[in-house]
């Protein structure tokens, strides 16, 4: 239990029951997901069984599909440790000796089934829904496997890093523009344990390695007028404040400016944005001491861009490498990333250039078709979103064609869940009307539809929309 008791009560009992699950195991399936929260859970449940000493193989699924259900149903290892997924399938799984470590919404079926949720003796369910918080900003998948980890083994405490990397991967530090609830307890643990550093400064992307006129110019969530997009306007604000963008022959970084200089500029871009967007753009920071040399790992965004780089190209097994310490996969996870850079540019050009992007009265929507990745289309819909060329009082859809149909992503911004917007109901209700599934968290959600039916799933996605949004 936390000192400051927020673990505490049936989680607490909960997870050392799963705990007891995994020590007593004599081999573990470890079943995660391919976005940086997955593959940061992965990590996390890797490395506490090989602590323990447990044989053990690692799958990455882009989500719960029939022939993943079949697997785990059917699989030889005597426990399956299922991370960032499986909630939403819960009714499926057929066998003892499930662990389930997630923060997406639970499947109702099953919690119809049982006279509790967490009274099935199969299958042992650690998700914050169950314990009346959120899984969209209180705690991720990547928690919740730590906090198994450390009832596992309290040594496990150094694990508390990844946890955090993934919550901010999963964006969970937007809401307030710090990490808040259990994340707030699990990053004081990574404080504690002397991997983390907390400090305060403008949140975009390439702090340590974008150049100075990049690391504006790219900086769009919240885009700040006169700089966002503006590669001209950005040299100019630094010049105006007598800020070299060059140093030694070298091109400076926002990291490598001089207490003053940051304050200046940090001042100087303040003074353009109203509070709402300074909100959003200023706040908490998070630096990864271990890896404090590594200017592509220290900082956490950079970190789970690196692992979700990885994932959403087919390398997943690369990020696991870099959450276990092995730092000869950094050459492979920067080539992943600057792949992934470039297909987000390209993919965000070919919307742009294609005036792809619409709107009914309660969505907007685009249909990338083949163009743009299915495992990428959703950071694609999030970065739109908060570019100032959608509107934020519509949720975003994206259609992107994938192997087993089509995949669509739904992006909203807080003020309509606050309004009662939940996408996971809208995404998980519309896809089953035209024979497919979905769900995720009420900000954000995703789907596989049939192709073809994507206008009757975007009529009964606005009708729902509509029907909820106050």
């Amino acid at each position: 239990m936390y000192a400051d008791g927020v673990v505490q009560g049936r989680l607490a009992g909960d997870l050392e029951e799963a705990a007891r699950a995994v020590r007593s195991a004599r081999d573990v399936l470890v079943v995660t997901h391919i976005d940086a929260d997955g593959i940061a859970s992965g990590g996390i449940a890797s490395t506490a069984l090989d602590r323990l000493g447990k044989a053990h193989r690692v799958v990455f699924e882009k989500k719960i599909t029939d022939e993943a259900v079949a697997s785990i149903n059917g699989a030889a290892e005597d426990l399956m440790w299922i991370c960032d997924l499986g909630s939403a399938y819960l009714s499926e799984f057929k066998r003892e000796g499930v662990v389930v470590t997630d923060h997406h919404i639970p499947d109702p079926r099953w919690r119809r089934s049982q006279t509790s949720i967490d009274d099935f003796s199969g299958i042992h369910h650690l998700n914050p829904h169950s314990y009346g918080m959120s899984g969209s900003y209180e705690v991720c998948g990547a928690g919740m496997t730590y906090l198994l980890s450390r009832a596992i083994d309290p040594a496990n405490r150094d694990l508390a890093f990844l946890a955090v990397v993934g919550a901010v991967g999963d964006l969970q530090d937007n809401r307030e523009s710090r990490l808040v609830s259990l994340n707030r307890s699990i990053l004081e643990e990574a404080v504690s344990a002397g991997d983390m550093r907390v400090g305060e400064d403008v949140r975009y992307f390439g702090r340590d390695y974008r150049p100075l006129v990049q690391f504006l110019q790219f900086g769009n969530d919240p885009p700040v007028p006169g700089l966002s997009d503006d590669a001209p306007g950005c040299a100019a604000f630094f010049s105006s404040l007598g800020i070299p963008l060059k140093e030694g022959g070298g091109q400076r970084t926002w990291g490598g400016l001089t207490a003053g200089e940051r304050e200046a500029a940090i001042a100087g871009m303040r003074s353009r944005v109203d509070e709402e967007t300074w909100g959003r753009l200023f706040g908490e920071v998070y630096t990864i001491t271990r890896f404090e040399a590594h200017p592509g790992l220290r900082d956490a965004k950079e970190f789970a861009t690196a692992l979700n780089s990885c994932g959403r190209y087919d390398d997943a097994g690369t990020g696991l490498r870099l959450c276990k310490g092995d730092l000869t996969a950094l050459e492979d996870a920067e080539k992943n990333r600057a792949d992934h850079r470039k297909h987000i540019s390209s993919a965000l050009a070919h919307i742009r250039d294609n005036r792809l992007l619409k709107e009914r009265r309660f969505v907007q929507y685009f249909d990338a078709g083949g163009e743009v990745r299915d495992t990428v289309v959703g950071i694609v819909a999030g970065i739109l979103l908060n570019s100032g060329e959608a509107r934020r009082d519509l949720p975003i859809l994206a259609f992107a064609e994938a192997d087993d149909g089509v995949k669509v992503s739904a992006r909203a911004a807080r003020g309509l869940t606050d309004r009662g917007l939940d996408l996971s109901f809208v995404m998980k209700t519309a896809s089953g009307m035209v024979g497919g599934y979905g769900g995720g968290h009420k900000v954000a959600a995703g789907a596989t539809i049939p192709k073809g039916r994507e206008e009757e799933f975007l009529d009964i996605a606005e009708d729902l929309v509509s029907s909820q949004v106050i």
